[in-house]
C-alpha cells in the first residue's frame, strides 16, 4: 500500500530533500545538488519567492521506506503576468513504479483544482533561476549543477499519467579553439565601436558589485518574454547577490557598459562544479567546500549560465563582445570545454551564435503540462 504523507515538519523537509541522494546513489551522471541551498528554497521563511507563491510538498512512503516526492507551488506572480491559472510541479522523484508516480501526480493536481487552477505543468520551480524541465534525451551525458537530472523511466511515466509536452529546452557543449572565430572577432570589434560600448575590466568580485542592480534589471528585461518567465524581486535580487556574487571568478563574468556606464549585456560563466559536488555529496561540511573552493580555481571546464543582451541591441553583434571576452579568459586559463545552461528551442537567436563552434547539442529537457 502506497501512502501520501504531507511535509509538515523541518524533520519532514530534510527527508523530502534527502530522498533524491537515495535514489540516485551510484548513479555517475548526477550531480548532488547542495542540501543546505535545497531546504533554504523550500523554506518559507527563507526563500523570498513566498511573498508571491504559495507551495506544498508530499513524499510517497509504502512499506515504511520513502519511494516518490513532488512539490505544488502555485505563483501568483506568473498568473498574473502570463493570465493561465497553471499550478507548478517540482522536485519530483520516484522509484520505477507506475502506483507511485500516479498517486504523487494525483495528489497534487487534486491540491491544485482545490486552489481553482485548471492546469498544472512542471517541472518548474519557484522562479525562473531554479532548476527546471525533465531530461528526455541525454541520460548518458554528466549533469550540471544547475539543471535536472532524472532517471529514463521519468518521462514514460509523465505521459503514462496524461502530460504532455508544452516546451522543450536544448543543451549544447562547446569545445573551446585556441582562436577565436574571425567572424566573432569583426562582429564584437564592430559593435564595440558602433554603439560606443566598453567591457569592465573587474579584477575581483568586489568590482562587480556596484554593477549586480543593473545585471539583473536587465535579465528582467531581456528574459520577459521567455517562457513562463516572471521578474525577480528586490528581495530575490538581494539574495542572489549574496549567495552567487562573493565568490564569482570575474575573468567569467564579462559585463558591456555603454557611455553612462548603463549594463547593456552581460555574461555569467563559472568554471564547472559537476565534479566537486559528486565528491561532496551535497554536503559543504566539514570538507565540501574545500572540493568546492578548488574547482573554482582549477578547472579545464567551464558551465555558461546566464547571458542577456539589451533587447534594442539583440541582434547587433553584441553577443559577439561577450563570447570573445569570455573565450580569451578560457584560452588563457586552460578551459578546453563549456556546457551551455537549457536554451528554449524556439529561442533561434541563442542557438544559432553556437554554429561558428565545435558544438554538441548532447542534451533535451521538457516541461510538461497537464490540463483539468
Amino acid at each position: 500500500m502506497i501512502e501520501i504523507r504531507e511535509v509538515n515538519t523541518y524533520r519532514d523537509l530534510k527527508k523530502f530533500v534527502n530522498f533524491q541522494y537515495k535514489l540516485y546513489r551510484g548513479n555517475k551522471y548526477w550531480v548532488p545538488p547542495l542540501r543546505m541551498d535545497e531546504i533554504n528554497t523550500l523554506r518559507e521563511d527563507k526563500n523570498p519567492a513566498f511573498d508571491f507563491c504559495e507551495a506544498k510538498y508530499w513524499l510517497a512512503v509504502k512499506d515504511g521506506e520513502i519511494v516518490g516526492r513532488i512539490a505544488g507551488i502555485i505563483n501568483n506572480m506568473y498568473i498574473e503576468k502570463w493570465g493561465t491559472r497553471n499550478a507548478r510541479f517540482g522536485w519530483v522523484d520516484f522509484i520505477d513504479d507506475q502506483e507511485v508516480s500516479k498517486k504523487l501526480f494525483e495528489t497534487v493536481e487534486a491540491w491544485a483544482m482545490d486552489k481553482g487552477m485548471t492546469g498544472i505543468h512542471g517541472p518548474l520551480g519557484f522562479c525562473d533561476l531554479d532548476r527546471e524541465g525533465l531530461l528526455v534525451d541525454g541520460f548518458d551525458e554528466m549533469g550540471t549543477f544547475t539543471t535536472i537530472y532524472n532517471y529514463p523511466y521519468y518521462p514514460l511515466h509523465f505521459e503514462k499519467h496524461g502530460y504532455v509536452k508544452d516546451v522543450d529546452w536544448l543543451e549544447y557543449e562547446l569545445t573551446i579553439p585556441n582562436q577565436i572565430p574571425d567572424v566573432i572577432e569583426k562582429a564584437s570589434q564592430n559593435a564595440l565601436k558602433r554603439f560606443h560600448l566598453k567591457v569592465l575590466d573587474a579584477k575581483k568580485p568586489k568590482d562587480l558589485l556596484p554593477y549586480v542592480k543593473g545585471i539583473f534589471q536587465l535579465l528582467n528585461n531581456a528574459y520577459s518574454d521567455l517562457y513562463g518567465v516572471v521578474p525577480l524581486t528586490d528581495k530575490q535580487i538581494e539574495l542572489y547577490t549574496r549567495q552567487y556574487f562573493g565568490f564569482v571568478n570575474p575573468d567569467y563574468v564579462k559585463i558591456v557598459l555603454d557611455q553612462n556606464d548603463n549594463v547593456v549585456a552581460f555574461g555569467i560563466a563559472f568554471p564547472s562544479l559537476t565534479l566537486a559536488l559528486r565528491k561532496t555529496n551535497g554536503r559543504l561540511f566539514p570538507f565540501g567546500f574545500i572540493y568546492l573552493l578548488d574547482a573554482l580555481k582549477r578547472n579545464n571546464m567551464i558551465d555558461l549560465c546566464l547571458v542577456a543582451v539589451k533587447p534594442e541591441l539583440q541582434g547587433k553583434g553584441v553577443n559577439a563582445i561577450l563570447m570573445k571576452e569570455i573565450h580569451a579568459k578560457c584560452v588563457k586559463n586552460g578551459i578546453i570545454k563549456a556546457q551551455c545552461n537549457p536554451q528554449l528551442e524556439s529561442n533561434i537567436k541563442v542557438r544559432t551564435q553556437w554554429k561558428y563552434f565545435d558544438t554538441k547539442q548532447h542534451k533535451r529537457r521538457r516541461c510538461y503540462i497537464k490540463y483539468f
